[in-house]
């Protein structure tokens, strides 16, 4: 991760986890050699993964997403630590789709309909692994829709990657 923040509120009921990860986006959409939307998508969910990763106990915990669907991209998967350190590959770094109605990248599209997993290794006998069917693709919705349903928490999640118009990343981030 390039920089993260973690605060709690007053009463200590609620975290909220706050990260820009432009460079970490860029970096990897140089190594993978990526499309625009394929940057938006591999973005996403390394940054997904690197917010998770630091909420695991211990630095040498670890943690995988694994967005997979029957669109063109694939799958997207990442891997983090608890000391935060992150990796990630997208099956197909050439993918291309029209923009959405709204003139966004259609991450939801390239990833089509699948299953996200996640995998906690914490050191114990077996590593912890859930998995919900995909809601949209969007990786923020479909991680908000996992934490509600396979870890029984609230959670609110944002994630977002603005792509330049000469392709490389403006902007990364996400809570």
């Amino acid at each position: 991760m390039n920089k993260a923040l973690i605060a709690i509120d007053r009463s200590k009921s609620f975290r909220v986890y706050l990260t820009i990860s432009t460079d970490l986006v860029q970096e990897a959409a140089k190594i993978h050699d990526t499309t625009p939307l394929a940057s938006a998508g591999l973005g996403r969910v390394l940054t997904a993964a690197g917010l998770m990763g630091i909420m695991l106990k211990d630095d040498d915990n670890k943690l995988t997403l694994h967005f997979k669907g029957d669109g063109p991209a694939k799958q997207i998967l990442a891997t983090a630590t608890g000391a935060g350190e992150v990796k990630g590959y997208i099956a197909n770094p050439d993918v291309e789709l029209p923009l959405t109605e709204a003139g966004k990248l259609d991450v939801g599209g390239s990833l089509g309909i699948g299953e996200l997993t996640v995998i906690k290794d914490l050191g114990l006998k077996e590593p912890y692994v859930g998995t919900i069917a995909l809601v949209s693709g969007e990786i923020a919705e479909d991680l908000t829709a996992y934490y509600f349903i396979s870890e029984q928490q609230n959670t609110a999640i944002s994630l977002g990657v603005k792509i330049d118009t000469d392709y490389s990343v403006l902007a990364a981030g996400g809570m």
